[in-house]
């Protein structure tokens, strides 16, 4: 079992060309199925933008290859979304 701390501190890494994304900042739940259904990450090399609030984007759990001791791997997106709260 891995926490959500442990994620955090590893640094998410694109597999095809080995480009480092950032490090996870949250996790979208999907509370009806009991799954995870995004990584939230954090962009490598912003700096805060506007109020402080840096960038983020979503990777989709099925692009994850293999969650190692260091790094978390993930196949290449097409495009990345930016990640918006959504307000109900």
């Amino acid at each position: 079992m891995i926490t959500l701390s442990e994620l955090q501190i590893k640094d998410v890494i694109v597999v095809e060309d080995g480009k480092r994304l950032g490090n996870i900042t949250d996790l979208e739940i999907d509370v009806d199925r009991g799954k995870i259904t995004f990584l939230v990450i954090g962009l490598k090399g912003k700096m805060m933008g506007l109020f402080g609030k840096e960038e983020e984007v979503v990777v989709p759990w099925e692009s994850i290859v293999t969650i190692g001791s260091d790094v978390i791997l993930v196949k290449k997106q097409k495009q990345l979304t930016l990640y918006t709260e959504k307000k109900d």
